[in-house]
């Protein structure tokens, strides 16, 4: 039993969940066989879920979690056409809030002075997630932009595997598993309250462990996020949906399939407890979580 790459399935289609995003895919995070797919290897826009590169890059260059950085003229151009942004410019912010507003509520803003922090101008950033997706194996992942506005493509499949690696570091994971946060400027002007867009994880109904939104128009709504099942963790891709909500009930649709045994999944379900990854810094550090 499988599923076409560009179509639907071959088996009993009451085997399957119903998802109506274009395409989809849900790998095991240990070993990265693959539990249901949709489309998967189907090259598509992928909007903002382009952010957990920007995060990658700048944690494995060693960004200084404490440290200050100023929004700028250059983030402003960066974000043009975007969403509207809460990071005023010349106000300063430590740098793991500028990931917070990054991964839990998408500002345009944060991707290019995250880089500034770790010495990368946009285009260097670019470069950089690029080589990253290049060292992941990800052959059909190209970025062109910082953001995710313009130009930036993926597989389901592919996103999973970025997902997977960007979860192994604790204070990501500690950011897109938070649900609220407030930041505050350097000069305590400003306070800004950060929510996830990350519905599932607001929920609470399924034990959710991270992840990241995203919308433009080519793309449609999208989602990727991570799940734990009985102690095993699963990745869990949406990409194209019509509908902002679709994307969600999706990946209920898929949670609950997963609960009920998985009818027509490639694996079996149970498998040993895994090791907590081994990573660095906590993103916490001297700050109350929410």
């Amino acid at each position: 039993m499988t599923l076409g790459v560009l179509g639907g399935p071959t088996w009993a289609d009451d085997d399957l969940p119903e998802v109506k995003s274009r395409s989809a895919v849900v790998l095991d995070a240990e070993t990265g066989a693959e539990i249901f797919g949709k489309a998967a290897d189907e090259i598509r826009p992928i909007a903002s879920t382009t952010k957990i590169f920007v995060a990658m890059v700048v944690r494995r260059r060693g960004i200084d979690l404490d440290g200050w950085t100023k929004i700028t003229r250059t983030d402003v151009r960066a974000a043009a056409g975007g969403a509207r942004t809460r990071l005023d410019i010349n106000e300063s912010f430590k740098n793991r809030d500028l990931l917070r507003a990054m991964l839990m509520s998408s500002d345009n803003r944060a991707p290019t002075a995250l880089g500034r922090a770790v010495g990368l101008d946009p285009d260097e950033l670019v470069a950089a997630m690029n080589k990253l997706a290049k060292e992941l194996h990800l052959k059909r992942t190209k970025f062109t932009d910082t953001s995710g506005l313009r130009g930036n493509v993926s597989t389901a499949r592919e996103m999973a595997v970025g997902l997977r690696a960007a979860l192994e570091d604790k204070a990501l994971r500690d950011i897109m598993s938070t649900e609220s946060i407030r930041v505050h400027s350097k000069d305590g002007s400003a306070h800004i309250d950060y929510l996830t867009t990350n519905v599932p994880l607001q929920s609470r109904k399924h034990d959710v462990i991270g992840g990241k939104t995203g919308f433009t128009k080519p793309a449609g709504y999208c989602f990727i996020t991570g799940a734990r099942f009985d102690n095993r963790e699963v990745m869990m891709v949406f990409l194209g949906a019509n509908e902002k909500l679709t994307r969600f009930g999706d990946f209920n649709r898929v949670a609950e399939w997963i609960e009920r045994g998985a009818p027509g999944s490639k694996i079996a379900l149970k498998r040993p407890k895994r090791a907590p990854p081994k990573v660095d810094a906590d993103v916490h550090g001297r700050v109350a979580a929410p």
